[in-house]
């Protein structure tokens, strides 16, 4: 018992003389010394309120800031489910939690609950067929999950076991590809060294059954984040530069990840750099590091990223990717916090500034982690120093972007009646579209309220295709129900025959959700 006292009392006196070191020569500013102990002790971070993302934040014109959950210390990563479910992973709680998708429009989940616990530092995730993969710390797993419950439906698989997680960079970050292959990516062991284990400081790639698994690239010392573009197919991964060359070097980095490539870390920086610390390559003859995509501020520590879905956005997404910044620790005026959207162009990739306000002179109040863009089209930040998770929305107040649904032109009428309605029982189809409506409280929306987006003269507007297509892919705010292909043409129907009709039936008792 004496001992253990003694090692943990030890513990606690590096824990306080490392800030106090990095104070003391300058290399960070005391204002980050909460953040520091955050990250190092686990000292609570601040809290995130409604009025501090009304009050902080700043975004582009186009778009607005809600704060969409908090109390989730420590939130890392974001996945959504095939059903519109939020999963968040948490790995120094040693779980996946799943946050019920706001059916009630209220502007937060409907509920929070673990979905999986007992993991071991699990950090990526991604769906598979009827299948949720994770990354451990020291293994992939995977599970059978029913998408339309939210639930497990079965139980836990390791995949590929004996993933090494010492030292630094432990993570690892996994995604579905679009050949149908899993990649990883897990990060080095340290700053700067020559790795023991060949798989640290990669990107792999393995069959959906763990099996067949090859080192895709070498030379990444922590890429965190990764997408693959949707224009053309390319894989881009954020990547960590080393710590202790000073304020400005070497930079952060994204690199378009190709078979085989090489991408310079521990022997060159940036732009094919050489370090100093390394000496030459002794591989030198064999192979040769390619530089970065793109260049981000050294220290800025970019983690995850994705690439947007830009419709019903302002101009100028066109081709883009967002990145969360995730902010430096070792730098004598704090830098990074925020998130920035990449552009691709003829040019080259322009960096700017999307969702700002984390650092305010100092005074940080969150820490950005990942990205991910909902089946509503909403952006949602993960952010572990605050234990939020926000959501980004473009505004339809704005000159030059108005709602799909606002602006759906008399070509969304059906070109013939749709197969499908030949021979239905028309009024047995709208009675039970017409529970659904009242169901799901579409007339809170629609019927009631200061400002309710009526729904009469449908039929002048639009088709049921047209119809059917808005229920599949909402306009936010506008949530997505969980609705069959039968409750969908039921509800359509419903809609375009009401007001035909003149059907105004009383409402139906509402049902418990």
């Amino acid at each position: 018992m004496r001992k253990l006292v003694i090692g943990l009392l030890a513990v606690l006196v590096l824990l306080a003389s490392i800030p106090l070191t990095l104070i003391a020569t300058g290399t960070i500013d005391t204002s980050s010394l909460r953040m520091i102990l955050n990250v190092m002790a686990g000292v609570d971070g601040p809290t995130a309120t409604a009025a501090d993302v009304k009050q902080r934040f700043v975004l582009p014109d186009g778009f607005t800031l809600q704060l969409y959950a908090n109390d989730l210390p420590k939130a890392r990563f974001l996945r959504f489910t095939p059903g519109g479910d939020l999963l968040l992973s948490r790995p120094h709680s040693g779980d996946i939690m799943l946050l019920r998708k706001d059916a009630d429009g209220d502007g937060h989940p409907d509920a929070v609950m673990p979905l999986i616990t007992g993991l071991k530092r699990p950090l990526g995730m991604d769906f598979a067929g009827d299948y949720l993969y994770i990354a451990e710390s020291n293994r992939i797993g995977r599970v059978a999950f029913d998408s339309e419950r939210g639930a497990l439906a079965g139980a836990y698989e390791p995949l590929v076991e004996g993933l090494s997680d010492e030292g630094n960079h432990w993570s690892k970050t996994l995604r579905v590809g679009p050949d149908g292959l899993l990649y990883l990516a897990q990060g080095s062991t340290c700053n700067i060294c020559v790795e023991e284990d060949e798989r640290r400081a990669t990107m792999m790639r393995f069959k959906l059954d763990g099996s067949g698994g090859e080192i895709l690239a070498t030379g990444l010392r922590n890429s965190v984040g990764f997408d693959w573009a949707p224009w053309n197919g390319e894989l881009y991964a954020t990547d960590n530069g080393r710590d202790l060359l000073g304020d400005d070097f070497p930079p952060c980095e994204l690199n378009r990840i190709e078979p085989g490539r090489y991408y310079g870390w521990p022997y060159f920086n940036g732009d094919n750099v050489p370090d100093p610390d390394m000496g030459s390559d002794p591989l030198a003859g064999t192979r040769e590091p390619t530089a970065p995509a793109h260049g981000f501020r050294a220290h800025n520590a970019p983690l995850g990223m994705t690439f947007i879905d830009n419709n019903g956005w302002p101009a100028g997404y066109e081709r883009s990717a967002l990145v969360a910044l995730h902010g430096s620790w070792n730098r004598s005026i704090p830098d990074g916090y925020k998130v920035v959207s990449l552009h691709w162009a003829d040019n080259g990739i322009e960096e700017r500034d999307f969702l700002t306000g984390f650092n305010r002179d100092g005074d940080i109040a969150g820490r950005p982690v990942d990205v991910a863009q909902g089946p509503d089209g909403a952006i949602y930040i993960s952010d572990d120093y605050a234990g939020a998770i926000y959501r980004v929305v473009p505004s339809d107040n704005v000159a030059g972007w108005s709602p799909a649904a606002d602006a759906a032109p008399a070509s969304r009428l059906d070109a013939a009646p749709p197969g499908w309605l030949a021979g239905a029982d028309i009024p047995a189809m709208a009675k039970r579209g017409e529970q659904l409506f009242f169901y799901y409280d579409c007339a809170s929306c629609h019927e009631s309220g200061e400002n309710p987006k009526l729904l009469t003269g449908l039929e002048n507007r639009l088709g049921y295709e047209a119809i059917i297509e808005v229920l599949k892919k909402p306009q936010s705010p506008m949530p997505i129900a969980p609705l069959s292909e039968a409750e969908q043409r039921e509800l359509a129907v419903f809609l375009l025959n009401r007001d035909a009709a003149g059907n105004k039936q009383p409402r139906p008792v509402q049902e418990d959700r």
